[in-house]
């Protein structure tokens, strides 16, 4: 069953296309891997899906409040402990359980620790438990493992598994290989928009002084 389906998509960064006429759906139990070179337009694409900024063209399909969107920004209370910041986004998400996010992202020794005193690793490991909490079947994540040791890289590939068993679907640009069996590959470079001098859209920013 298709929890997302894209249509036609063109998305803009700054103003000016960087992808078009992109067409995807994503099955529940499935992983969907973004691939392309730096700047090819993987983040613009994900904060489009997310719903941060508008599209050039196409159309986006999901069920209203099914998406939990995970960029660069872990999206912690610094003065919070660990428990405190999973406690605020399961209030936020309405979710009690957040016992199984501690145990399955290893943060139970810490969930004492107050957010500004973790390290990279460990605020990355939290910030990504936050998805453990939101109840949302549809993840979707942007460079996930950046600040991971390769521990806890095997951990949040675990996590993905255990989403996707239970029915889930995820949406992740990575460069990193997280083993996952049930994920495929689509890269993005087929889809680079042409400029306007190769036949290509008009990005809105420039539409609106001509």
């Amino acid at each position: 069953m298709s929890m997302l389906s894209v249509e036609g998509l063109a998305v803009s960064r700054g103003g000016l296309p960087v992808l078009e006429n992109l067409s995807f759906s994503l099955d529940a139990g499935h992983a969907l891997v973004l691939r392309g070179p730096n700047g090819v337009g993987k983040t613009t694409l994900l904060r489009t899906l997310a719903g941060l900024q508008p599209s050039l063209a196409g159309t986006v399909s999901m069920p209203p409040e099914s998406m939990a969107y995970a960029a660069h920004s872990d999206g912690l209370k610094s003065t919070l402990t660990v428990r405190e910041n999973l406690g605020f986004w399961a209030s936020v998400y309405a979710t009690n359980d957040i016992e199984p996010a501690l145990e399955r992202m290893n943060l139970q020794s810490l969930e004492t620790r107050p957010a500004h005193s973790l390290s990279a690793g460990q605020k990355r490991r939290l910030g990504l438990a936050r998805l453990l909490v939101t109840g949302r079947p549809i993840w979707v994540l942007d460079e996930p493992t950046v600040s991971l040791d390769t521990a806890s890289v095997a951990l949040f590939a675990e996590a993905v598994r255990g989403h996707l068993a239970g029915g889930g679907a995820a949406l992740i640009a990575t460069h990193i290989d997280l083993g996952l069996n049930e994920a495929s590959v689509l890269d993005l470079t087929p889809f680079k928009a042409k400029t306007p001098e190769e036949g290509g859209m008009q990005g809105a920013f420039d539409e609106a002084f001509l």
